[in-house]
Order: structure tokens, then C-alpha cells, then sequence
């Protein structure tokens, strides 16, 4: 089951992020570098460390100009989490190339690379939310209602692993078929995004 695999390693690599817990912490991915699970590892090391950005940069006292360059660094995270989801999609379309789908067969609204993304900030929302629910410096409300929200989470990543499961039993079986569409972002691009391209002219 890939969804077993998937949350696994997704696991690992928050867990090891975790050790030192510093955004610049170096990648010490454990798995081949051609391999499905370096690509998972490195996909939720990517999310984990954009996660920790993603909380400094709300801090409310953050000086202005300090928060623009963590917006920076967010938006080049993002562009590399997009990279990657796109290699796991490689990854998959090379895998199932051989396989001709029935005449009646169906594309999926997601390739499975984006359930895997999702998969992988499940992951993250699991790992912090559970930290909640044992949060020494919290109010038993505050760790009760957190709990609440950790049921949900992992009945989500239940039907979401699932779903998983299911589209690439469907792809194996040919009743589904891949079709992948690069993202195209457009706003880290000076030739897409108006206001670096006008820039660039002045």
C-alpha cells in the first residue's frame, strides 16, 4: 500500500527534522536518490521546515523587513515543494507507462502526487496537533478540544490514505488513467508576473 509507505517515511523525516527543530537544519535523506522514498522523505522535510517558516513569520512583532525576506524564503520553499510533487508524479508515469487503460477509463481530479502532498501536511497537522493535546503550559479545555481535532485529523488521513490506495489500484487496473499537468506558477516568473517583468524594463 503506498499510503502505508507514504505516511511512514513522513514520520521519519518529521521526526528527524524535529531533532535540532531549525529551519536550516541540512537534509540528511536516508534513501536512494532514485527512489520513490527519497523523494517522500525530501517532499515532507521541505513541508516541515516551510511549516516553522510559516509560524515565524506570523509572529505580530516580526520587524517588516524581516518578514519580507521569510515571504521570500516561503515563496522559493513553495516553489520547490511544487518541484518535487512534480518528480513524484515522474516517478508514477514511469511506473505505469506500460499499462494501456481500458477504452472506458477515467482521469482522476488529482494525480497522486497532490493526494500524496496532502498526505504529507496531514502528517505535519498530526504531529503538532498531538503536541497540543499534551501541552504542559495549556488548560485541560485547551488540550480536550485539541484532542477533539486530532480525531478529525486522523480520521482524515484514514480516508484520504484510502483514497489513495484506491487511484492507484484504479491506475494499475486501467479503469483510471494519469494525465499531468505541470503547475505553471507564474508569480516567481519575470517573464509571467507584471510587476518583475515591468521592473525589469524601467
Amino acid at each position: 500500500m503506498i499510503s502505508k509507505l507514504c505516511n511512514r517515511i513522513f514520520g521519519e523525516a518529521i521526526h528527524d527534522y524535529h531533532i535540532h527543530n531549525h529551519i536550516d537544519q541540512p537534509i540528511e535523506n536516508p534513501y536512494r536518490i532514485s527512489s520513490i522514498e527519497h523523494l517522500l522523505y525530501l517532499k515532507c522535510w521541505i513541508d516541515t521546515a516551510q511549516w516553522h517558516m510559516e509560524d515565524v513569520v506570523r509572529n505580530p512583532e516580526i520587524d517588516p523587513v524581516e518578514g519580507l525576506q521569510w515571504k521570500r524564503r516561503i515563496d522559493a520553499s513553495n516553489q520547490e515543494r511544487t518541484d518535487v510533487v512534480e518528480y513524484i508524479d515522474s516517478y508514477f508515469l514511469e511506473e505505469y507507462k506500460n499499462i494501456k487503460p481500458n477504452a472506458d477509463a477515467k482521469i482522476n481530479s488529482e494525480s497522486p502526487a497532490w493526494v500524496i502532498d496532502r498526505l504529507s501536511i496531514l502528517a505535519l497537522k498530526v504531529y503538532h496537533m498531538t503536541e497540543e493535546t499534551v501541552r504542559p503550559d495549556a488548560t485541560q479545555e485547551h488540550r480536550d478540544l485539541c484532542t477533539q481535532k486530532l480525531n478529525i485529523l486522523l480520521n482524515q488521513r484514514a480516508d484520504l490514505s484510502n483514497s489513495l490506495d484506491e487511484l492507484i489500484q484504479d491506475i494499475e487496473n486501467g479503469t483510471k488513467y494519469m494525465k499531468v499537468y505541470k503547475q505553471m506558477k507564474m508569480y516567481n516568473d519575470p517573464n509571467l508576473n507584471p510587476v518583475l517583468y515591468n521592473t525589469n524594463h524601467e
